[in-house]
């Protein structure tokens, strides 16, 4: 049986594109590519070896739907969505969370209100630096079993 071998992109709607571009690139520091007409404007964008693809269209982004990029100082980025007053800690109860696995959890908002999560596998560093950062474990009852890893690399050890 053949089938998904991996993620190629996400798309995602603005409402402004030069406006999300400029957030795309200044604060997360993806790279524009090139990127064909599509006869309404769209922008394609590089996220290591994935892409994002911006699409300026009216409608409303969902209010729970995510995707996640994995970033490599969640620190300097928290600090930066704080400055810029894009923390969400509406949508989960919380703006950063350590998760069972260790990792660093972050959700932010896009210009155009999409909701982000941005992740980094070491989340005890992160938690001696950001006071707001919480222990889910410590808010939720986790499941026995294996422990959740957000990395799928984190499974082969």
């Amino acid at each position: 049986m053949s089938g998904a071998v991996g993620l190629n992109h996400v798309s995602v709607v603005t409402r402004d594109l030069d406006e999300s571009v400029r957030f795309y690139v200044d604060v997360l520091g993806l790279e524009p590519l090139p990127t064909p007409d599509f006869a309404f404007p769209v922008q394609w964008l590089r996220a290591g070896s994935l892409q994002v693809h911006l699409f300026e269209r009216p409608d409303t982004p969902p209010s729970y739907a995510h995707f996640a990029l994995e970033v490599d100082d969640v620190v300097a980025v928290y600090e930066r969505a704080r400055e810029l007053g894009i923390l969400d800690r509406e949508s989960f109860g919380y703006a950063i969370a350590e998760l069972p696995g260790g990792e660093a959890q972050l959700y932010i908002r896009d210009p155009s209100g999409n909701l982000l999560e941005l992740d980094h596998p070491d989340g005890a560093a992160a938690r001696e630096e950001i006071a707001e950062m919480i222990l889910l474990s410590d808010r939720l009852p986790q499941p026995d079993g294996p422990t959740p890893r957000l990395f799928t690399a984190d499974l082969a050890r």
